[in-house]
């Protein structure tokens, strides 16, 4: 099974143990800081009209593709 990782915290996502998600991620007004994939830090730009966060390992990923505008 693949290790995932909260995006808004980096922290280890374990089943069964509840994780919090800050306020202004649950309002989807905070884009992910952190690679679900790997648990990395994100370089994020955040624009009027979305935002991008690219992990060095996994790529680019943007609120557009996510319908998250």
């Amino acid at each position: 099974m693949d290790e995932r990782y909260n995006p808004f915290t980096g922290k280890r996502i374990v089943p069964g143990l509840d994780d919090a998600m800050p306020a202004a991620a649950a309002l989807g007004l905070e884009p992910p800081r952190f690679c679900e994939q790997c648990g990395r830090r994100m370089i994020v730009q955040i624009s009027p009209d979305g935002w991008w966060a690219k992990c060095s390992r996994h790529g680019v990923i943007e609120s557009a593709h996510l319908e998250r505008r």
